[in-house]
């Protein structure tokens, strides 16, 4: 097996990083130093997962390369979060411990700025920033880049992500031409590659595993429900893993508070990370989680962004990314440092397709399991209480001065009885709620449509009085969902639009929202009514209904003059 010293580096730095735990070189470390330590390496684009050790592969050659005599920034780190800035910049530090004279600073927005400026005035050698701090500073005249010899762009794909185009072009622009250039990334989408060939030369494509994959340690299940049951099936997954350690992905804050608040009050160990969070509520809320006082975070994806733990046993999709190529990122949060991990994703069936692109793209297929039953649930819960009995650590000297006292109160309670009645303290919740659970599944074919009120299951269908004489669009339709509710992402099922009136679909579980949303709004200078209807109708019973929906919601404020009368002595 190579170690460190058989790739270049220095033996103070082989000291700092021994003590940290590191024993030899991970994939990508071996490949990225083993180049740069080399006398004519050049730019590089490393390829490989969030989690493999990047920080070090590129932090060992910087420390070591770095001049100490000089004191003006040698080299920059640019990454996309608060988190990781200071997360890069605490592992630089570590890792220098033994090799005196080198100075780092972090630069990142959220915190005094005057606290960066003495630190770089101080002479660091080697900054971590993120981009929108590291402009602003630079407009003030603070940093000066024109004589750095190394850029690094940690998480690329994360920073375009993140909309920091211009701030990376813009900083790029202040360094000299000589400078190296090492790209880090996870996935290598168009928008990296258009950065790569434009500020780039030649550069050594390093790739570990393959281009664009998942992590080797990951496991990528698929739980399949109507999109109802999309919670209740969360529930049964967390319980059905008894020492889950994970974070819940959602779209939107919203849902992401949504999700959490339910969780809390069902009694799970959980907390909602989101954008209208505080900086210090943030913090306080990542430091538990990183502590495992949290067993479950519901996070965004921009929230989660920084985080870093080694640790964690799962990621549940709740809902799939709308770039799919965030999920890259999602599921290789879990399985790093040579652990396994798995990443779920709860689906339905209008997102095959989405799962065959996941598939392609991460060069792996989905397990499809069935959502565990109550049975399965509450025996996986049972053994896990067993274990934990069984390798309980006993402290004899603050327990045994008790002892007698429970004997006699016990004595009296067969040994057969007072397991079963320990069992059932511990373990009455889960009994209680899973007798009876119906199944979740779906079934393999998708299950039928009930006609009862002729919607697909987990679905409503409204009426409204709007078609395709007011220029209605199926998009018209679902922006006005998500506007008039306030909840994004609602499931649409189907979209009937006709001439003078349309049926749609909608998750059931936002039946009232819909319909109290809708009131008293308007589409071009129409006034919107919407109803629930009674099921699907045939063409003599459109024309019917076309004819009823003249009745009940006027086109204009014109009317017969003779069906007012009329209406007026009714």
């Amino acid at each position: 097996m190579t170690t460190f010293a058989e790739i270049g580096v220095d033996s103070k730095i082989i000291k700092a990083i021994e003590e940290l735990g590191f024993e030899n070189p991970m994939p990508v470390q071996e490949k990225v130093i083993s180049y740069l330590m080399r006398e004519d390496s050049g730019d590089v684009i490393a390829l490989a997962q969030t989690g493999t050790g990047k920080t070090a592969a590129f932090g060992l050659p910087l420390i070591q390369k770095t001049d100490i005599s000089v004191k003006h920034i040698q080299h920059l780190v640019l990454c996309p979060t608060r988190e990781l800035c200071l997360q890069i910049s605490n592992d630089l530090t570590s890792y220098s411990k033994y090799k005196s004279g080198i100075k780092i600073a972090a630069v990142y927005g959220g915190a005094s700025a005057e606290t960066q400026i003495r630190d770089i005035k101080k002479g660091a050698q080697i900054i971590s920033a993120t981009p929108g701090r590291l402009n602003d500073l630079i407009d003030r005249g603070v940093v000066n880049l024109s004589k750095i010899k190394t850029v690094v762009l940690d998480e690329a794909d994360e920073m375009l992500n993140m909309g920091f185009r211009d701030e990376l072009e813009s900083i790029l622009a202040e360094t000299p031409a000589g400078k190296n250039t090492l790209l880090f990334s996870a996935t290598m989408p168009n928008e990296v590659m258009a950065i790569a060939n434009r500020y780039m030369k030649n550069p050594e494509e390093i790739t570990v595993g393959k281009r664009n994959s998942g992590a080797e340690n990951v496991e990528h299940v698929c739980y399949m429900v109507h999109a109802k049951d999309r919670y209740l099936a969360l529930k049964r997954i967390a319980d059905f893993y008894p020492e889950i350690y994970g974070i819940i992905f959602c779209r939107t804050r919203y849902e992401t508070k949504e999700v959490a608040e339910q969780l809390v009050k069902d009694g799970y160990n959980a907390e909602a990370l989101h954008g209208d969070l505080s900086q210090q509520q943030r913090d306080a809320v990542m430091n538990k989680f990183r502590i495992k006082h949290l067993k479950l975070l519901v996070a965004t994806d921009v929230a989660a962004r920084g985080l870093d733990v080694d640790s964690l046993t799962h990621i549940i999709n709740y809902n799939l990314p709308e770039d799919l190529e965030i999920y890259t990122h999602r599921s290789g949060r879990t399985g790093r440092a040579g652990k396994t991990g798995i990443s779920i994703i709860i689906a339905n069936l209008k997102e095959k397709h989405s799962l065959n692109t996941i598939e392609k793209q991460i060069n792996k297929k989905f397990k499809h399991l069935p959502i565990p039953s109550g049975k399965e649930i509450c025996e996986k819960q049972l053994f896990y209480l067993v274990d934990r009995m069984q390798n309980v650590e006993l402290n004899d000297t603050q327990i045994d001065s008790f002892l007698p006292d429970i004997y006699k109160k016990l004595e009296t309670v067969p040994k057969e009885e007072l397991i079963k009645r320990f069992v059932s303290l511990e373990f009455n919740r889960f009994l209680d709620y899973y007798n009876n659970t119906p199944d979740l599944n779906v079934p393999s074919d998708g299950g039928s449509r009930s006609r009862g009120n002729s919607t697909a299951s987990g679905f409503t269908r409204f009426f409204i009085n709007l078609g395709k004489t007011d220029d209605l669009k199926p998009a018209n339709l679902i922006g006005m969902v998500n506007d008039y509710t306030g909840v994004r992402n609602i499931d649409i099922g189907d979209i009937e639009i006709l001439k003078n009136f349309s049926f749609f679909e909608a998750d059931s579980n936002y039946k009232d929202k819909i319909l109290d949303g809708f009131q008293n709004k308007s589409f071009k200078k129409r006034k919107i009514g919407i109803e629930i209807a009674s099921g699907k109708k045939g063409r003599s019973e459109q024309k019917q209904e076309s004819g009823n929906d003249r009745k009940r919601f006027k086109r204009g404020p014109s009317r017969d003059k003779a069906k007012q009368k009329k209406n007026y002595k009714h």
